[in-house]
């Protein structure tokens, strides 16, 4: 008989060997990841954050209308954008959340493709290493979660970034929460690490649209609000690089922000369970485009030229509509 430490070394040297059929050479050091986008070259998802609560608080309910939608939408592959399991994240490979919260939840046909998941701070209180074991995809192969990451749909990447420790007060004021720090320590050196590896990934990037999907909020009249320490530390890079879309979730609502100073649009995605906390500070109505204090999700599709946004409640209806586009260059 296999011992479970012998599985687990087979299972880690499994996904080693994947990763590295996956990364290219970059000047980055965040895993790559290529999925292709449909024969015509267009991209559909789903994006959803904030949701791991056992199938309470309407997490059924979306998880069912996102199997509607991603059935009419046909699409690529599903967006979690964290806090994937309350309240403490995963105790160990073997927690029954993983199961009761998402293998269970999720089960729609149109959501059995690839999700990309990242961390959020209520998974940092767990065990994180958990949820970045090739354990977990062996149990369900549609799990992916890694710390940062990209993801190459060839006329769109997408960097992931794990923003949790760059929050200040996870580290200085934790009140009762115990957070699980292994691998960020040296902090300064984790952030300053991935600061440079997200600018590199997208200085490189020759995609016509370039995302970006953190759990934290940069922009925001929710509860959390404005996130001021990425407003500091990665907003500077995602100007700079002209980064189309931030999404993330940590705010339990639906919300699109449309930057004044710059060309990003600001999508919170983090209504896939508990919700209606029932505030909202003001913001400029010209930025200001949906605030939605209840459940959903969100869908987006990609072509060359035009991304169209669609924000749903817990019942399938649209709430808001956006669209953008760009002008398709010839080559000389």
């Amino acid at each position: 008989m296999v011992s479970l430490w012998n599985k687990t070394m087979i299972a880690t040297l499994m996904f080693t060997a994947l990763l590295s059929c996956c990364v290219f050479p970059s000047t980055a050091e965040l895993p790559r990841f290529d999925h292709k986008a449909k024969a015509d070259g267009s991209l559909s998802f789903l994006v959803v954050g904030d949701w791991g609560r056992r199938g309470g608080y309407n997490q059924t309910e979306v998880a069912y209308q996102m199997g509607i939608i991603g059935e009419e939408l046909d699409i690529d592959f599903i967006i979690s954008t964290g806090d994937n399991f309350y309240d403490n994240g995963l105790t160990g490979v073997d927690d029954a959340a993983f199961f009761e919260s998402f293998v269970n939840i999720y089960t729609a046909p149109a959501l059995h493709k690839q999700w990309y998941n990242v961390l959020g701070n209520h998974d940092y209180r767990g065990d994180v290493e958990a949820q970045l074991s090739p354990i977990l995809r062996e149990i369900d192969s549609r799990w992916l979660c890694l710390r940062s990451f990209i993801v190459d749909a060839e006329i769109a990447e997408f960097i992931f970034v794990d923003t949790t420790p760059f929050v200040d007060k996870y580290f200085t004021d934790p009140e009762d929460d115990v957070y699980d720090w292994s691998g960020i320590r040296p902090r300064q050196n984790y952030i300053a690490n991935l600061q440079n590896d997200v600018d590199s990934a997208l200085r490189e990037s020759t995609s016509k649209w370039k995302i970006v999907v953190g759990h934290h909020t940069i922009k925001s009249a929710g509860s959390h609000g404005n996130t001021h320490e990425l407003a500091l530390q990665l907003l500077p890079i995602l100007e700079a690089n002209k980064v189309d879309l931030y999404i993330n979730g940590h705010d339990h609502c639906l919300e699109h922000i449309s930057s004044s100073d710059s060309g990003i649009q600001y999508l919170t995605s983090g209504g896939g369970s508990k919700a209606w906390r029932g505030d909202v500070s003001w913001w400029n109505p010209m930025e200001m485009k949906l605030y939605y204090d209840g459940q959903g999700f969100m869908s987006v599709q990609i072509t060359k030229t035009e991304v169209d946004i669609a924000f749903y409640d817990a019942f399938g209806n649209v709430l808001h509509k956006w669209s953008t586009s760009k002008q398709l260059y010839a080559a000389v």
